[in-house]
């Protein structure tokens, strides 16, 4: 088979410093290659997500955008969505508009530009409301909990089926050890906030739980089914935007945070949570950390 030379780069997304956030793979021209193609690149990344650049097919896109992980094609993802953004700004893609239009399987994505952080609008949720009383122990459970640690819970359903618990405390969420057996097939969204979010939907002030920072209001952690069983996911754009939805929505968190992901990995994830025109936004910062081109 015959190998084209493209252009390629590594993002780190929802960081400033390199190898600290969630890593991405983008081809930055995905013209001509096939399903299984794309699909063999990115299982050989070894990388939870690669993106395929692509011209629009709707005109009031700036770009289209193929978004691939182990084992299947995504419809939509939010880390992928603001590497890939990140990738076609650098590589020399201008906006049509103020905003930048992306076209991905769930349609029309708008980004926004704020410096060097780039944020999307947080899509509708499929399902929401309280689990059912089963799921939260099981849930309780399989992450080693007590009765009374999780205060309270909701479906965070926006493509991958999050189920969302609140933890009493951000130092809760970061010592959590989970049972991969319990949990099997869940996709399990933790949030603990910090010393900061102290009456609900306000800032308190005092000191935080450690290693969190000063400006984070809420520690996430993310599980879910992986090919060799549970995965912890370092940076999550769509668990992030459902659980803003939620929390906003159910007075446990003010209208704009920062939310802290990847702590117990060993990284520095920052998620900037933004309630304007009526949406939610969710951005953070990106930075190349390979730049050059691949045969593929």
């Amino acid at each position: 088979m015959k190998r084209n030379v493209r252009a390629f780069k590594q993002v780190d997304v929802f960081t400033a410093e390199p190898y600290r956030g969630n890593p991405l793979a983008v081809v930055l021209d995905g013209c001509g290659l096939s399903d299984a193609e794309m699909q063999q690149f990115t299982d050989w990344s070894n990388l939870s997500e690669a993106t395929f650049v692509l011209p629009p097919s709707n005109d009031l896109a700036d770009y289209r955008v193929r978004i691939f992980c182990p084992g299947r094609e995504l419809p939509f993802a939010g880390h992928p969505t603001l590497g890939t953004c990140h990738a076609w700004l650098e590589a020399g893609g201008v906006a049509k508009d103020r905003a930048i239009v992306q076209e991905c399987g769930v349609g029309l994505v708008k980004i926004r530009r704020d410096g060097n952080r780039l944020a999307f609008a947080a899509p509708p949720r499929r399902n929401q409301g309280p689990l059912d009383p089963a799921e939260v122990d099981l849930i309780t459970r399989g992450l080693g909990l007590s009765a009374g640690d999780i205060t309270d819970h909701a479906w965070c359903d926006n493509g991958p089926r999050w189920r969302g618990v609140l933890l009493r405390s951000a130092e809760l969420a970061l010592a959590l050890k989970p049972n991969a057996a319990i949990l099997t097939g869940l996709y399990v969204g933790v949030v603990g906030p910090s010393a900061k979010v102290g009456v609900v939907g306000h800032c308190a002030g005092g000191g935080t739980s450690p290693g969190v920072d000063e400006d984070v209001a809420f520690e996430v952690r993310a599980f879910f089914p992986g090919n060799n069983g549970l995965v912890e996911d370092p940076v999550t754009g769509s668990l992030n935007a459902a659980l803003a939805q939620w929390l906003i929505g159910a007075g446990h968190a003010p209208a704009d945070y920062v939310a802290s992901q990847g702590t117990a990995l060993g990284r520095a994830g920052r998620v900037y949570i933004e309630s304007a025109e009526g949406e939610i936004w969710v951005g953070g910062e990106s930075v190349t950390c390979i730049d050059g081109h691949i045969r593929i």
